[in-house]
């Protein structure tokens, strides 16, 4: 068996609270990364973490085969963020958190929070994650 030489690339994707885009990001890349065999480390946290994921996105985030029930969301160090490769924001200010080494690549992904959402709202924020994490993907692999 051939080992995978490939540096590993570090992805963290931030949100204020923690707890609908990034996590939903956060789901899709882990499974895009695992299915790729790509190897990618992905963080994720909030600048101010909420106590637990929405439950609109756990719901949604069901649809699609992931269980965030036991996900917790979690603040991000500056440490964290000026280890990672790409800095992805979910269209809120993480400025608070973001160092002023970072060397990586910044990215802000302006989406609507799905947190108090409905349903069928929550579900078109997905499918956008979604398709943003495989184009991530794509691209780094190229």
């Amino acid at each position: 068996m051939v080992s995978d030489t490939r540096p590993t690339v570090k992805i963290a994707f931030v949100c204020v609270r923690n707890a609908g885009r990034s996590q939903m990001a956060t789901a899709f890349a882990e499974r895009e990364a695992e299915e790729r065999g790509a190897p990618v480390e992905v963080i994720t946290g909030g600048t101010r973490p909420a106590d637990e994921v929405h439950e609109v996105v756990a719901e949604v985030m069901r649809e699609e085969g992931f269980d965030l029930t036991d996900r917790t969301p979690r603040e991000l160090t500056a440490d964290e963020l000026a280890e990672a490769d790409y800095v992805v924001t979910m269209g809120c200010d993480a400025s608070d958190v973001c160092p002023a080494t970072f060397a990586g690549e910044s990215r802000d992904w302006d989406l609507d929070d799905p947190g108090g959402s409905t349903p069928e709202k929550a579900r078109e924020i997905r499918d956008e994650i979604r398709r943003r994490v495989t184009a991530l993907f794509d691209e780094i692999q190229e």
